[in-house]
């Protein structure tokens, strides 16, 4: 007998009948018996029990249905998709593009043309009237040879199909009926997959399968108008949460400082909730590191600082809280002369709090700025900037030394800050810093009149300190129409506007004052230097000048006048949604400015000291007197 062992692979012998398994063969069977046990990823998220039905499937309790559309019109307008898209219920809707060769479709428009000419001479021939519908698609096969033979358009198949899911039967009949009527109502033609609804819910799976290959042929233009995005979306995977997109319910997360600059603004009317959407915003950015330093005239940031453990400094002309408006950063960057942006900021706050000046004054004030500084041993030199600064009066010693008319002139003005009325406050060495990751500055106590002057000294204080210390910093100033009044003060925040980003801060403006503010030059240059916009509830006066500035389409100018509060337009970059800001109870107790609120939540904590004062357990003749 002829042995064929030599042919087997390897020269291996073949196996022996009833031969025992092998060491290999027997582990790898305890890992097959092994992996019969364990759960798998499927067996987790595998449905209980799937029911396929004609018109329906059942998915645990969950109820599904596929449309197929199976009919469109002859054209259709952009943005056709919307109310597919936008539909207020939860559906799923997937889309299937196929190209086509165009030389396989060229050859076949030519026969259709073909077909259709002849249909149109033979009732001509025939003294009839030839078929309107005929006519059109004949025109609109040439139109699209021409198309295809230019190379202008290409030809595509396309599938669109959309599953329902309800939580009932009626629920899902309710829906389907209404989606069908909406796209009925644009000549669209959309049918149930019936006895193909499991086949109909695995197409609108993400898997990219198409188990109903349901098409309809579409040239590039006409393809284009399925373009799915109908409306705009912020959301991105870092940053904080604004509000809610109010045309399609998507989430607003967004980070201010991935723009190319961190800087907002906030125009609002009173009362159309413009200091609860930045308290909220601070509350959230607080949470992430971010610290925040507020410019607050009108008192309404004290709750929020209280309840996140922040500093919160009043400033009156008996606080003890002073600044002296001379301080440097003693921060070296190359290329910048740190004496000299110094004195030019305290120009313009000179001007705010003495008023106009002749050329000469002004020509004075800078020699007697430079002078008390000489004093000090400060020059332009970094080494020199960390000695003590000049205070208000060695200014006013150098104005008087001069023995000048006009030198004399701006020392008088200059008086009652040092010696009158206004002393006590801004003439004396800073005691204070920043240190708190969230500190507030309040003017409220102010006088109106120096109102503007300590704002004006309060930020020049603030922004001192962030150029010696880099930090992710927003900077809130409120009420900002107050600097818009002087060009000096208007000058000085749209400067630090276009400089922040270099130190890692974002400027959020605030202002109810809207026309104002947009017809100012440095207020416009602002508004161009903010990368977030928000315009919220706005008087009808205010609307042309916003929709001028801001190219605000007719809706959107609606929209402004009717919001409620807490909703507007949010700008951010190129993009631009309807926001509603919403805060969860917790936030909104601590943020709210809504008076009766205030109110309750003032007795709510009487009542509770009351109660706890009173509740020992004890009898009242426990507390009488001794007799």
């Amino acid at each position: 007998m002829i042995d064929f062992t030599s042919l087997l692979p390897f020269g291996k012998k073949k196996p022996e009948a009833n031969q025992p398994p092998t060491k290999e063969e027997q582990e790898l069977e305890k890992i097959k018996n092994f992996s019969r046990g364990l759960v798998t990823i499927q067996d987790i998220i595998a449905p209980e029990a799937i029911e396929v039905d004609f018109t329906f499937q059942k998915i645990n309790s969950t109820y599904t249905r596929t449309l197929f559309v199976a009919g469109y019109p002859r054209s259709v307008p952009a943005n056709w998709l919307s109310p597919l898209i936008n539909y207020p219920h939860r559906i799923s809707v997937s889309m299937f593009v196929y190209p086509v060769d165009s030389s396989e479709i060229l050859d076949n428009l030519k026969r259709k043309i073909t077909e259709m000419e002849a249909e149109i001479q033979s009732d001509l021939r025939a003294g009839k009237i030839s078929n309107i519908n005929t006519e059109v698609k004949l025109e609109d096969a040439r139109y699209l040879r021409e198309d295809l033979a230019k190379g202008s358009e290409r030809f595509f198949q396309f599938g669109l199909y959309v599953t329902i899911t309800a939580v009932s039967k009626d629920e899902l009949d309710r829906v389907t009926k209404a989606i069908q009527s909406s796209l009925g109502s644009l000549l669209i033609v959309s049918k149930k997959a019936t006895l193909q609804m499991d086949e109909g819910f695995k197409t609108t799976l993400p898997m990219g399968v198409d188990k109903l290959l349901v098409t309809r042929n579409m040239d590039t233009t006409s393809l284009a108008t399925t373009f799915p995005f109908t409306s705009s979306e912020l959301t991105q995977e870092n940053g904080i949460m604004y509000g809610i997109n109010e045309h399609n319910e998507s989430l607003v997360i967004f980070d201010r400082f991935s723009m190319e600059n961190a800087n907002m603004l906030i125009f609002a009317k009173s009362g159309a909730g413009k200091s609860f959407t930045v308290k909220l915003e601070i509350l959230r950015q607080l949470m992430f590191g971010t610290e925040a330093i507020i410019l607050d005239p009108e008192h309404e940031y004290e709750e929020m600082c209280t309840a996140a453990d922040g500093e919160y400094i009043n400033f009156t002309f008996s606080s003890k809280a002073k600044i002296n408006p001379f301080d440097l950063s003693a921060l070296y960057e190359e290329g910048e002369n740190e004496l000299g942006q110094k004195i030019i900021s305290l120009h313009g706050l000179l001007k705010v709090m003495l008023g106009e000046m002749t050329p000469q004054q002004d020509a004075l004030l800078d020699r007697a700025l430079v002078a008390a500084y000489k004093a000090k041993g400060i020059t332009p030199d970094p080494a020199t900037q960390t000695n003590e600064p000049p205070l208000m009066e060695d200014l006013y010693k150098s104005l008087i030394g001069m023995e000048n008319r006009d030198a004399d002139d701006v020392a008088a003005r200059l008086e009652k800050f040092i010696t009158g009325s206004f002393r006590g406050i801004f003439d004396q060495g800073s005691n204070i810093d920043i240190t708190n990751p969230l500190t507030v500055f309040s003017v409220k106590e102010m006088e109106e009149a120096m109102r503007p002057i300590a704002m004006y000294i309060i930020l020049d204080f603030i922004w001192t300190r962030v150029k010696k210390n880099l930090k992710k910093r927003i900077l809130v100033i409120d009420e900002a129409w107050y600097f818009m009044k002087h060009p000096d003060s208007a000058s000085f925040i749209h400067s630090m506007v276009k400089r922040a980003r270099k130190y890692f801060l974002g400027i959020t403006t605030i202002t109810q004052d809207v026309e104002d503010f947009l017809h100012n030059d440095f207020g416009k240059a602002i508004v161009s230097n903010a990368s977030i916009q928000f315009l919220m509830k706005q008087s009808t006066a205010s609307i042309p000048v916003l929709a001028e500035t801001f190219y605000l389409s007719q809706g959107e100018r609606q929209l402004l006048v009717t919001a409620d509060i807490g909703e507007g337009i949010f700008f951010a970059g190129q993009n631009h949604v309807a926001l509603r800001v919403v805060a969860s109870p917790e936030e909104h107790s601590l943020i709210t400015t809504n008076p009766e609120e205030l109110l309750q939540q003032q007795q709510d904590r009487a009542a509770a000291i009351v109660n706890q004062a009173t509740f020992t357990g004890n009898s009242i003749e426990d507390y009488a007197p001794p007799t």
